[in-house]
């Protein structure tokens, strides 16, 4: 296959995969590290393989921090254990319901963990739902950063700037 077309793909790849941190419909960042492997051993680039393997590593941080974080900054905002539970639980049951339903999953998980904890306490249950929210957009930020630096280094590679 030519250079010039696997150059192409990987820049779509990663491209995709910076698009997939924000929308909930593409695997983010794993397309990303797929597009980064494919330009590292499908062309001649002598990229450093110390990129592949902090980006892998990140990769796997963003994966465990998507469903870390929710759960604790849900406990920051008063949630209890119960609505951290219900966040996990409901990001795994909305992973079947794509594009979105991950997202309404984990606040409903959120909502629903915490009125079983306390019936009475609504506010309190809005308040760590809010929490696991903020959650979810650092971890969307991390993720984003961490795609945006792929497309980057990939980039000035091609061009021969590091």
């Amino acid at each position: 296959m030519d250079t010039t077309l696997i150059n192409i793909l990987c820049l779509i790849l990663l491209f995709l995969g910076i698009i997939g941190t924000v929308l909930p419909v593409l695997p983010g960042l794993l397309l990303s590290i797929c597009g980064l492997l494919i330009y590292k051993f499908g062309t001649d680039s002598d990229l450093s393989i110390i990129y592949i393997w902090v980006f892998g590593i990140l990769t796997l941080v963003s994966i465990v921090l998507s469903y870390v974080i929710p759960a604790k900054t849900n406990q920051k905002y008063g949630g209890t254990r119960w609505g951290s539970i219900g966040s996990i639980i409901g990001t795994i049951i909305g992973m079947f319901f794509p594009p979105i339903g991950f997202l309404i999953g984990m606040f409903a998980g959120v909502f629903i963990g915490e009125l079983l904890h306390d019936t009475k306490d609504m506010t309190k249950a809005w308040k760590s739902t809010k929490g696991a929210f903020i959650g979810f957009i650092y971890g969307t930020g991390f993720s984003l950063v961490v795609g945006v630096a792929m497309f980057l280094v990939v980039v000035l590679d091609m061009l021969n700037v590091i």
